[in-house]
């Protein structure tokens, strides 16, 4: 095939160049097109969309992987989706963005705070097709061979067939040897209950580890992310950048009248 008319896949994540999930996730796309992998040089995770503003930024090229060009960032995942779409595609939109295999869920209001969903975001943003996939499991050693289905399929539709205009794709793959299958759904209501471990420094000052739960408001609703992975299936959200309450326009004019 000419290799002007393969699609561009765009990939980048949060936990950085050297994550297994990112190598894991070109072995998945391997063979479907021109690969430009860009990522931050370490882990950047709940970075959200954050830029870096303050500092110069740079790229270094890294060591083809599986056919993929791989390059470094020393910033944040929007970073590498802006940097790497100006200075190495030259402003060429790629056709497709992925992001991950983040090493933890984004399901709920993960999204808030994710740096592979502030990644897709970007995307999106950009006129890209954009999906995020994440496997429910931190540790970095994991075989994450159970998104391997999960990633050709949706990929396979979206190059095929694209995403509506503005909206994007969080996929969550639950830790498992095999998915059950994959459900389109909402994202579950609920919230975080912040704690901080206090700890003390060699100097007798205090700081502080942020740990924390989640709280699900609705485990028994058949329609959220999280009944579906918490029973084996991938779960696939619709996600818009644009978080305006469209719902509620009257509503606030009139409180504003």
């Amino acid at each position: 095939m000419n290799e002007s008319k393969l699609p561009i896949i765009f990939i980048s994540n949060d936990d950085g160049i050297n994550a297994p999930g990112i190598h894991r996730l070109i072995d998945y796309v391997a063979g479907r097109g021109r690969i430009i992998a860009v990522a931050p040089e370490g882990p950047r995770s709940g970075q959200s969309s954050a830029l870096t503003v303050n500092s110069p930024l740079r790229i270094t090229r890294y060591p083809d992987y599986c056919g993929a060009e791989m390059y470094g960032v020393n910033g944040t995942p929007v970073d590498c989706v802006k940097l790497g779409v100006h200075a190495i595609l030259k402003d060429k939109c790629p056709d497709i963005l992925l992001a991950g295999i983040n090493h933890g869920s984004n399901s709920a209001i993960n999204t808030l705070y994710s740096g592979t969903m502030g990644a897709v975001f970007e995307g999106c943003l950009l006129g890209a097709n954009a999906v995020g996939f994440s496997y429910h499991s931190h540790d970095e050693n994991a075989s994450l061979a159970a998104c391997a289905p999960v990633v050709d399929d949706i990929v396979t539709r979206v190059i095929a067939k694209g995403l509506p205009a503005g909206v994007c794709l969080n996929v969550n793959i639950p830790k498992c040897e095999r998915v059950a299958g994959i459900k389109v759904a909402r994202a579950a209501n609920g919230y975080w209950t912040e704690e901080f471990a206090e700890y003390t420094d060699p100097h007798g000052r205090p700081y502080f580890w942020l740990t924390g739960h989640f709280h699900n408001l609705e485990p028994d609703s058949a329609d959220t992310d999280l009944y579906w992975t918490e029973r084996g299936y991938a779960s696939v959200v619709p996600c818009r950048p644009d978080q305006t309450a469209i719902d509620d326009l009257a509503n606030i004019k009139s409180l504003l009248d």
